[in-house]
């Protein structure tokens, strides 16, 4: 599984609605049920939204999601810092993610 780490602000007028378009995503996954997709949102207390985003084969199934590409659409309007976006391993998880991953060897 391939595992991307996304990082961005959001200027504070926008916060609402990135957090209301996020959860339309996490509906729209519920309803859909992709396997081959794993998502965590987090909105920290500045502003910040990180999404932790991993995929089998490719991360169309999550990104042709309807509910997707509406967030998807002015997101550079609702953003107060530049995404940037880092290829992530899993060194260690604890019951928050599923275990659909090869940890990184010590």
């Amino acid at each position: 599984m391939t595992f991307n780490l996304i990082r961005y602000g959001v200027n504070d007028a926008s916060i609402a609605e990135n957090r209301a378009l996020v959860e339309k995503v996490f509906e729209a996954l519920d309803e859909a049920q992709p396997q081959s997709v794993r998502y965590l949102v987090l909105e920290l207390d500045n502003g910040e939204f990180v999404h932790l985003v991993g995929y089998d084969k490719d991360s169309s199934t999550l990104t042709e999601l309807d509910a997707f590409k509406v967030f998807g659409a002015d997101h550079a309007g609702r953003r107060s810092t530049p995404l940037v976006r880092s290829p992530a391993k899993i060194v260690g998880n604890y019951r928050m993610l599923a275990k659909a991953y090869e940890a990184v060897p010590a």
